[in-house]
């Protein structure tokens, strides 16, 4: 048995007939109707043929996420039996289980206590998607007498052959892990922006970072000061709540490791400063901090597991304020390194305060750097808010892609044009921090970014604007608002780093 960090208990068992609420079931979509998924040991043939009548009858097909309750035949033991499709038997992978598990998780409000058999599919993935499907934020909700709360799913207990296997366990464990880190990220992205500004996120990293293995400094503004932080400085000047640098730093028991320096943009609260954002959806910029949450929590889960690559996550903390000191269009700034930004856009902040972080990265001389942000609204236009755009090194870039796609965080590599680069030039500066044009604006963005990174180093770019935010519709294991994108891309390149180099 293990227990999440909200918590939630996830506990193996080798039993159906568990003590339980609800049975859990996955079915395949076939012409002869629904296909209860799975070995023997989930239900006995009776039952299950007994299972996929009922559902037929109230009409499900197992198509991929489709949710069906029904009362539960006396031989389970529970009072209802929750069935998920999962689509055409061969066509499933992990990544459609892990879906259809927390498409499930999201329809049992007010149902404390689970057993499931998808499991016996595939033991990581159904733990994932059931954990992150009832992931709730409810922080900040009084439940009076007349708003009683619903409960939440607490106790998952998960079907296995050999529950004692230590194998099992291990891969349970890394699950456990991972969730806490994106479920954490989750808290931190829903966070109102007046209860998680510069100085209150730093100190809930350093809370969060106690007895991880993790060490953390924070650089507030007068040490941002010093050290030539142009970047983060003008960004927060307008707010009365002052700007900080965090550094996380990983350091592995294995020598001659690896080195990844991850970069994240810690916008707590971005109104587009002088270069006002328009009301409608401005709400939703609580979430400009979400590649900061990722990379904190994705260097503190490196730590848990052991991974054998030392890591260095830097995340600049501000927020872009209106005001009387407010940053204009047209100043100037000098960012960390000594590079001049003229600064036509105010709106365009993310990637001021990523160069300072970047370049001071670049001086830890890593052998990989992956920096994420919600950077742009360019990205969602090119590729929807589910798929991250993914630029730099072209192999490195090539790679992380991939991963993303390996792990369900749908990413996809795109380029750096070198005739786009002209529109970046300044008459005032070393460089203008946006372009006049909407053409290519994610790219534009990562040739700014580009500036800054040491040609030496394998760089990745992750836009993240649409994916780590969710505003459209709850789908899979991902609820409105924060996704905890990317948190598993970032671990899995991280480890396959470990593995490969």
């Amino acid at each position: 048995m293990l227990t999440l960090r909200d918590g939630s208990v996830l506990a193996l068992t080798d039993r159906v007939n568990h003590p339980a609420e609800v049975l859990i079931v996955a079915i395949y979509q076939d012409p002869a109707g629904p296909v209860i998924a799975g070995p023997a040991i989930a239900v006995d043939a009776r039952t299950a043929a007994e299972l996929a009548a009922l559902l037929s009858a109230v009409g499900a097909t197992g198509k991929p996420e489709e949710v069906t309750r029904i009362p539960a035949p006396s031989e389970t033991g529970v009072r209802s039996v929750v069935a998920v499709g999962l689509g055409k038997e061969f066509a499933v992978d992990d990544e459609q289980i892990r879906r259809s598990a927390g498409a499930a998780a999201r329809t049992l409000n007010g149902v404390e206590s689970v057993v499931c058999t998808m499991s016996l599919l595939d033991l990581a993935a159904t733990a994932e998607g059931l954990a992150l499907g009832a992931f709730s934020f409810d922080a900040h909700k009084s439940y009076r007498s007349d708003r009683v709360s619903s409960g939440r799913l607490s106790t998952i207990h998960l079907v296995v052959r050999t529950p004692l296997c230590e194998s099992l366990l291990s891969v349970l464990r890394r699950s456990v892990a991972l969730i806490d880190a994106v479920t954490s990220v989750r808290q931190l992205v829903n966070t109102p922006p007046n209860f998680l500004y510069p100085a209150e996120f730093a100190r809930r990293i350093q809370d969060c970072a106690q007895g991880s293995g993790v060490v953390v400094h924070v650089l507030d503004e007068s040490d941002l000061c010093r050290g030539g932080f142009g970047g983060i400085l003008g960004v927060g000047q307008g707010s009365i709540r002052p700007p900080r640098l965090v550094r996380a730093h990983y350091s592995c028991a294995v020598a001659e490791a690896p080195t990844v320096a991850l970069v994240g943009k810690g916008i707590t609260f971005d109104t587009g400063g002088i270069s006002i954002k328009a009301a409608v959806g401005m709400e939703h910029m609580t979430s400009d901090m979400a590649g900061a949450a990722a990379v904190l929590f994705t260097c503190m889960l490196a730590a848990e597991l052991a991974v054998p690559v030392n890591v260095i996550a830097y995340a600049p903390m501000a927020e872009n304020m209106p005001s009387g000191s407010a940053q204009r269009p047209g100043d100037v700034v000098t960012q960390y390194g000594g590079t001049t930004v003229e600064v036509v856009d105010t709106d365009a902040e993310g990637r001021l305060v990523l160069a300072d972080a970047i370049a001071r990265a670049c001086e830890d001389e890593p052998d990989y750097l992956i920096d994420v942000a919600t950077l742009t609204g360019a990205q969602t236009v090119a590729l929807g808010s589910r798929t991250s755009g993914v630029m730099g090194t072209t192999d490195f870039r090539d790679r992380v892609a991939a991963i993303g796609l390996e792990v369900g965080e749908h990413a996809w590599a795109m380029p750096l044009p070198e005739e786009l680069c002209e529109v970046l030039e300044s008459d005032v500066a070393d460089i203008k921090n946006i372009a006049p044009q909407r053409e290519g604006g994610m790219l534009v963005a990562g040739l700014f970014l580009r500036e800054f990174v040491t040609s030496s180093v394998q760089w990745a770019h992750v836009d993240i604007d649409g994916p780590a935010y969710n505003i459209v519709k709850p789908w899979g294991y991902n609820g409105m608002g924060g996704t905890g994108v990317p948190v598993r891309t970032l671990l899995a390149v991280v480890e396959d780093i470990a593995r490969h180099g």
